[in-house]
């Protein structure tokens, strides 16, 4: 028994064959055949006819003109006022102190500032 045994153990250990033939890869052997059986297309000489539109340069700014009556025009904008000076300033607004200078400002954050009353 113990013979056929071991007579078993060598058989099917001779069955496993680690010859290189059996380890190559044939993934690898396929993609180096595609390589070298690659040819590129030509391309044709007008190719990009249709895909690709003209360049032509944008046309140069033109400088600005002055116009004919500068002077009347700039009488009429220092005539004209200023529309937020027509609006009423609010009281309790930070706008308040705008145009009075600094020592209305530094004033305006000198003064007490009253707690909040605690909600009982």
């Amino acid at each position: 028994m113990l013979r056929l045994l071991s007579q078993q153990a060598a058989r099917s250990a001779r069955t496993f064959s680690t010859s290189t033939a059996s380890q190559r890869d044939v993934v690898q052997e396929f993609y180096i055949q595609g390589l070298k059986a690659y040819k590129p297309r030509p391309v044709p000489k007008d190719a990009h006819v249709g895909a690709v539109k003209p360049f032509s340069p944008p046309q140069p700014p033109q400088p600005p003109t002055l116009p004919a009556d500068l002077a009347g025009e700039l009488a009429a904008y220092d005539a004209a006022e200023p529309t937020k000076a027509d609006e009423p300033v609010t009281r309790g607004s930070a706008v308040e102190d705008v145009g009075q200078g600094a020592e209305a400002f530094l004033s305006f954050l000198e003064a007490d500032v009253k707690p909040a009353e605690a909600h009982h």
